[in-house]
């Protein structure tokens, strides 16, 4: 096929392959990379071009393996099939500017300037958001792309036009300033704490929610936490006390869509459908809902979300993610039923019970392990390192980027574990004195393969403890399994929770606990934080049996 001649383009295009995703594709990108090649007449090339982007933007949502919901390394299977996405898109925005050069001295297509400008800046988007969706590190000069779309658009006095696009959900058009603030309010999105689901529905609501807000030149009066725009520099919004007068930023103004998003949170309480105002047919309420919430701030009000600045440090964490090993570094040995209670056969990612380990590793001397554990009241971590091994509960070692009062980023290459977004981890500082848990908040890769990830502390110091769920029957209660409970800390202003396992939390529903040679029952009465393999509930204490 001549990809040459944008007649003949037009009708490969109208007999595309549809049984094979992989071979539709190829087809479509050669097809925009020979014609950017050889450039063809304007008109005859955004003909073909706007024929082509529904089949692109289908085509691409079926290819498999970037769905978002696993990390892609640079090394990956699927990486040689990212790089060629995102060189489509890279070749879309570069076209779209080409039919606009082209046509300056002819003006033929002068009616279409702003929708070749739209055209130019969503494409130079997508880039981002392919790499976002991956959960990839953005290499140098995307940012600059983007940036220079916008000049351009700006340059022309066409940037707030809307020109029209069938691929934009709500709104059926899009100027490039809209599809500028589109990229903008993605890198706010906190693209690498999110799943491939949630990462769509991002995508969706930046579209929705970029109308309401505008880049302004007058800074006077913002607070220097308010976020603002250097159009010279390769990266997005930062606060306005982090850039340069020098580079005269651009103000952030988003006051519109924190009164739109509050506006969302008010129907949603009125009964009111996620599809109904505009959020896509697929949400849910109570999913939108807390989705919506974690935007609220980045989007809403246009200011840095982190609590705690972050200071540089150096050292090593060990980091688990195993439950029965998560536990053993706490008490510093395996789960075990209380006596006189049902044994359960409770299961580690190695493939062994907590009794089978216990018996080959430690045999008649179990007894004499919580001794070596602790020597002088302090844990003695050496004995208990050696003793994690010889079970094969081990943590990998984790480099220390930097740190704040709410949790650390750590790097490293990665091994044999692996780590999923708002997962339950343990872990231990070089310098610290306790073993912590911990929530993953965030991963990405680099160019050079290494991984880095944001791990929140749970404030409160972990235990151990046995607990089951109570059945209907006090007569067939199920065996304990290992949980943690986190105590009150008045310092710290918590109140006492439960880290149980994924699916257990009920409203109202009762739960028993064995602790400190005590069995307890406690209410459930609050569901605080959830992860694919834990449940941190807030519960109160029943004083007599129900």
């Amino acid at each position: 096929m001549d990809y040459h001649n944008p007649a003949q383009c037009l009708g490969l295009l109208q007999n595309l392959p549809t049984d094979n995703t992989l071979e539709r594709f190829s087809v479509l990108a050669d097809i925009v990379a020979v014609l950017l090649s050889t450039r063809p007449l304007p008109e005859q090339h955004l003909e073909v071009l706007e024929t082509a982007r529904p089949l692109i933007d289908k085509t691409r949502a079926k290819l498999p393996g970037l769905d978002g919901n696993e990390l892609l390394p640079p090394d990956g299977q699927h990486n040689e099939l990212l790089l060629k996405v995102i060189k489509l898109w890279r070749d879309l925005s570069h076209s779209y500017a080409l039919i606009a050069a082209l046509d300056a001295e002819t003006e033929t297509l002068k009616d279409q300037r702003a929708l070749l400008a739209q055209r130019r800046t969503y494409y130079a988007g997508k880039i981002v958001s392919e790499y976002y969706r991956a959960h990839r590190a953005l290499p140098a000069g995307v940012w600059k792309q983007a940036h220079e779309c916008f000049i351009a658009a700006e340059q022309e006095d066409i940037y707030s036009i809307r020109g029209s696009d069938t691929l934009n959900a709500v709104w059926k058009a899009q100027s490039a300033q809209e599809a500028y603030i589109t990229i903008l309010l993605l890198d706010l999105a906190n693209a690498f704490g999110r799943s491939g689901q949630e990462w769509t529905w991002i995508c969706r609501w930046a579209e929705r929610f970029a109308p309401y807000c505008t880049l302004s030149t007058n800074i006077e009066g913002c607070k220097p936490m308010t976020y603002g725009l250097d159009l010279t520099a390769d990266h997005g919004l930062r606060p306005l006390g982090l850039l340069h007068k020098d580079s005269n930023p651009r103000y952030f103004d988003c006051n519109k869509l924190a009164s739109q998003i509050q506006s969302v949170f008010a129907q949603f309480k009125q009964g009111v459908s996620p599809s109904s105002l505009g959020l896509g047919e697929d949400c849910g309420v109570e999913p939108s809902a807390r989705l919506l919430l974690s935007l609220y701030r980045p989007w809403g009000l246009a200011s840095a979300g982190r609590r705690f600045p972050r200071r540089g440090s150096t050292g090593v964490v060990e980091l688990c993610a195993d439950w029965l090993t998560i536990g053993f570094h706490i008490q510093g040995k395996l789960f075990e039923q209380p006596r006189n209670s049902n044994q359960r056969s409770m299961t580690s990612s190695l493939g062994y019970t907590h009794d089978e380990l216990a018996l080959h590793a430690f045999g008649e001397r179990a007894a004499g392990v919580e001794t070596e554990l602790t020597r002088n009241g302090k844990r003695n971590f050496d004995y208990q390192h050696l003793e994690a091994e010889r079970l094969g509960l081990i943590c990998e070692q984790w480099e220390l980027i930097d740190q704040s009062v709410g949790g650390f980023r750590l790097q490293q290459r990665p091994h044999s574990e692996r780590l999923s977004h708002h997962q339950l981890v343990g872990l231990h500082p070089n310098d610290g004195e306790y073993f912590l848990l911990g929530q993953v908040s965030w991963l990405m890769f680099r160019g050079d393969g290494l991984l880095e990830t944001g791990i929140h502390v749970l404030p409160g110091l972990p235990r151990v403890i046995a607990a089951r769920q109570r059945t209907e029957s006090d007569d067939l209660r199920e065996p304990y399994s290992q949980a943690f409970m986190i105590e009150a800390s008045d310092v710290l202003q918590i109140a006492a929770s439960l880290i149980l396992p994924e699916g257990w939390y009920k409203t109202n529903g009762i739960v028993e606990i064995f602790d400190a040679g005590l069995e307890r029952r406690l209410k459930m009465t609050q569901l605080l934080l959830k992860g694919p393999n834990f449940e941190q509930i807030g519960f109160m204490e029943l004083m007599e049996p129900t």
